[in-house]
């Protein structure tokens, strides 16, 4: 049987003597189980979406950079454990949204992976979730141990 998703949502608002701001952070603990990361998502994107972030972004660019990172943390990260978990908080506010996942693997080095746009080997896939992230967002940043992924949009 699958663990459940957890989700926490916070909205923050500021004091009304600072600029009119409002945060939202939300929360999800996720399984180690590829027939969740649909619904996972379409969680976190339906939250975006409510927390002001807008349809094109929350529709596709979420849904695509969020599921290419989940999936990286169940097969690569995690490698399949059912006991490890991934979690995935998100952080919206004006002008920006960042998106970071984290599992409980070993972690590798973004830097060792081949660019596949110039691979040698038009079959191999290894690299490509990571490429398409790097194309969607503005930008992509990971903890040292190489077991994070944050991808941060700046929104207009």
């Amino acid at each position: 049987m699958t663990t459940p998703l957890r989700l926490v949502v916070r909205r923050h608002e500021t004091a009304p003597t600072q600029t009119d701001r409002r945060r939202v952070e939300i929360s999800v603990r996720v399984p180690t189980d590829l027939d969740v990361v649909e619904e996972a998502v379409d969680l976190v994107a339906r939250h975006c979406l409510a927390s002001g972030v807008s349809p094109r972004d929350a529709r596709f660019v979420v849904r695509v950079v969020l599921c290419e990172a989940l999936a990286n943390a169940i097969l690569y990260g995690n490698r399949l454990d059912p006991s490890k978990e991934i979690d995935v908080n998100v952080q919206v506010e004006e002008g920006w949204l960042e998106l970071c996942v984290t599992d409980e693997g070993q972690g590798f080095d973004p830097r060792a992976m081949p660019d596949p746009t110039a691979a040698p080997d038009p079959e191999s896939d290894r690299g490509r979730g990571l490429y398409l992230i790097r194309q969607l967002v503005d930008e992509v940043r990971f903890n040292d141990r190489g077991n994070a992924i944050c991808m941060i949009m700046h929104r207009a």
